[in-house]
């Protein structure tokens, strides 16, 4: 008499659990990365409501806007009274002392001095190992890909990329678009070479790439306000 199989219920359950287990983790990672993108959107879409104000800290770190850096000079006049040397104005470490603008690519975005995860949820940084703006050497701004540098991927070569501040305006070309890895130091660190490097990290659907893009630019001119008069460009 042949011997009676036993039923083997233990092991499909086994199977069907971890097929479940399986599923689950593979939906959760799926999710992640369009939520914290949505989430940034969300953040900058009701920033007007959470908006640190001057000298606040957050975590220890002393962060403050600056709402007075013209963007806009009014008229012809405005652009013959500004000079071709004056005063560059070092920043404190979590100030907001720029704005950088690329109409080309519609970025607008406010530049602080020193780099957070808190301040690059309010704009682009610059690495404190840089050259302030103005001065002689490399000028390394970067930002989150979602969000204030979502399009420094439709930036091409020959494009005007402006950074406004307090004490003067300052106009570069984009002269090279570049691919490098975030191991890769090559067009971050400090350098002889008059330059504004930009930069944030590859597109991914899910997760965070290694990968850098980047763009390389050369000034075109650098304009400062006489003093005491910032608000002839206002």
């Amino acid at each position: 008499m042949a011997e009676k199989k036993k039923p083997r219920i233990p092991v499909y359950f086994l199977t069907g659990l971890l097929l479940a287990v399986l599923c689950s983790a593979v939906s959760i990672a799926a999710l992640t990365a369009p939520y914290e993108r949505v989430k940034t959107y969300l953040n900058i879409l009701f920033m007007d409501q959470k908006k640190i104000t001057p000298s606040t800290g957050v975590n220890g770190l002393v962060i403050t806007e600056n709402e007075n850096i013209p963007t806009e000079a009014d008229g012809t006049q405005a652009q013959s009274e500004l000079l071709e040397s004056g005063e560059i104005i070092r920043p404190s470490f979590g100030e907001q002392y720029a704005v950088l603008k690329i109409e080309s690519a519609g970025i607008n975005a406010p530049v602080y001095w020193g780099s957070s995860t808190e301040l690059l949820d309010r704009g682009a940084c610059q690495t404190t190992s840089s050259v302030v703006i103005g001065e002689e050497g490399n000028v390394v701004i970067d930002a989150h890909v979602n969000t204030f540098f979502a399009s420094l991927q439709d930036v091409a070569v020959g494009d005007t990329v402006v950074l406004y501040t307090e004490y003067g305006v300052f106009t570069y070309e984009a002269r090279e678009l570049v691919t490098f890895q975030n191991t890769d130091k090559k067009y971050v660190i400090p350098s002889e070479e008059d330059k504004l490097t930009l930069y944030t990290c590859e597109a991914q659907v899910l997760g965070t790439s290694a990968t850098r893009i980047g763009v390389v630019c050369a000034p075109v001119s650098k304009l400062y306000y006489p003093a005491g008069e910032k608000e002839a460009a206002e």
